[in-house]
């Protein structure tokens, strides 16, 4: 099964591109490893929901977050390498959690991404990863995410 295959039968789908908000482009492939650039959770060019992790916005939530930060990325994969069955392996997974100060669940928020990421790559989405509370990201978001992926020559 293709990725794209397993992002189907889970009812998703790559979405388009995401704009950038400033002077940057979304992926950028060096050899075989295509680095993102941070990922806000965005559908059809707006933030699905904005403000702080343990304030506004709940632990659930955010992990839906992660969970549309990794679809960016993967958008922004495919559109560098052509085919989303060239990823090799998710080496590094980089969650930022823009949350409330006493908020220690930036783990369970960056689980969004990570176990998307394994059940649309299988093995070859078994990464590391940091996860990382933040005060605040680009226009609110409660979470931005950023990729490393090795992939066929």
């Amino acid at each position: 099964m293709t990725p794209e295959e397993r992002l189907a039968e889970l009812g998703l789908a790559v979405p388009e591109v995401a704009k950038p908000v400033a002077a940057y482009v979304p992926a950028v492939r060096s050899g075989n490893h295509v680095y993102t650039s941070g990922q806000l959770p965005v559908r059809s060019g707006e933030l699905i929901i904005a403000g702080k992790v343990g304030g506004e916005v709940t632990a659930e939530e955010a992990y839906a977050c992660a969970q549309q930060c990794v679809l960016n990325a993967i958008a922004a994969i495919k559109a560098e390498v052509g085919e989303l069955s060239r990823v090799r392996r998710i080496v590094k997974v980089v969650a930022f959690v823009a949350s409330t100060p006493d908020f220690t669940g930036q783990p369970g928020v960056a689980n969004g991404a990570s176990e998307l990421l394994g059940q649309v790559f299988g093995d070859a989405g078994v990464h590391a990863r940091s996860a990382v509370g933040v005060p605040v990201l680009p226009l609110d978001a409660p979470v931005e995410v950023e990729l490393l992926v090795e992939v066929d020559a």
